[in-house]
């Protein structure tokens, strides 16, 4: 059994909640959309085994602060890393999927040093959307639209979070009922909260800037070890982009490796597979802890209750 912790702390103006597990070499996990740190339930058990697992409720999302401001990459990125500044940790293996990997390839690209190996899932970067939109790509990409119009989604969302959901997790998956019974309560719970929805929202509506921030940047590569990959039935990445092509133009030493019968969820979908590909591009990663925290800035930290979730092969205790 793999001991979990439930905590939050104050970083970047903004209260963070995160799970932690495990010791060594730290691996910091950024979640997806339409997701929480929930979503990584399959791997922290694997990944503890060997390495300091951090997992991060992104801004808006989960159990982290909602406010009504800074959505954009970079501020979320810059949010990653003062956490693991108050976490006393210095250089991380930083894993993200769809939306955490947006995050987590901007954080790359602005701070270098805290990364040394990255692994980004089932992600198209930003930019490259844009980039390539035309009628086939803006129907798979619907959804980036419609989350952008103001209040409208809140509105139409508001006692639906099921159905909205529901349509998410079955177009997005391989087998339409991968998320089901209590996974998926989980999230229709965490979405109903006061605010997640709008949180939700506030990520999309900050395209403008995403973008804008990976065009002032775009010829500068990603220097350390990266891995992408992705479901190969998923419509809007695997099946509509030329990945290994994409990530190319954003790294110089790629590693790239579709997942078969899966969708955009790899994670939750085929979790044995992403767990021996995160377990073999992490070997090796020996990790490099910095100072903590001057004594004046102490780390604020609330433990929540005990509860413990089955997770297939073992049993996650979170505290």
């Amino acid at each position: 059994m793999i001991a979990i912790r439930r905590a939050t702390c104050h970083a970047n103006g903004i209260r963070q909640f995160y799970l932690e597990a495990g010791s060594g070499p730290p691996v910091v996990l950024l979640r997806g959309f339409p997701e929480t740190s929930f979503g990584w339930r399959f791997q922290i058990p694997a990944l503890a085994t060997r390495y300091r697992v951090i997992v991060p409720d992104l801004r808006g999302y989960g159990e982290t602060d909602k406010p009504s401001r800074g959505y954009d990459q970079r501020t979320m990125a810059n949010d990653i890393v003062e956490l693991l500044k108050t976490l006393g940790v210095g250089r991380v293996a930083l894993v993200g999927h769809d939306r955490g990997a947006r995050v987590a390839t901007r954080l790359a690209k602005d701070h270098p040093d805290v990364v040394d190996r990255l692994v980004v899932m089932d992600n198209v970067p930003t930019r490259i959307v844009a980039r390539e939109m035309n009628a086939k790509v803006a129907r798979e990409y619907w959804f980036f639209t419609f989350h952008q119009i103001l209040d409208l989604p809140e509105a139409l969302i508001a006692g639906r979070e099921d159905i909205w959901l529901r349509h998410f997790f079955s177009d997005w998956c391989h087998d339409p009922m991968t998320i089901s019974g209590e996974a998926f309560e989980t999230y229709v719970k965490a979405y109903s909260a006061p605010g997640a929805v709008r949180g939700a929202m506030s990520d999309y509506r900050a395209s403008a800037e995403d973008v804008a921030q990976d065009l002032e940047d775009a010829e500068r590569k990603i220097g350390c070890p990266v891995l992408s990959l992705w479901g190969a039935d998923f419509g809007a990445v695997g099946r509509l982009f030329d990945m290994k092509a994409v990530w190319s133009e954003m790294a110089e030493n790629l590693s790239v490796a579709p997942i078969e019968r899966c969708g955009h969820l790899p994670q939750e979908e085929q979790p044995e597979a992403v767990n021996r590909l995160l377990l073999d591009f992490l070997d090796g990663w020996a990790g490099r802890t910095a100072a903590r925290i001057q004594q004046e800035h102490p780390m604020r930290v609330e433990l929540r209750q005990e509860k413990v979730f089955p997770t297939g092969q073992c049993s996650v205790r979170i505290d």
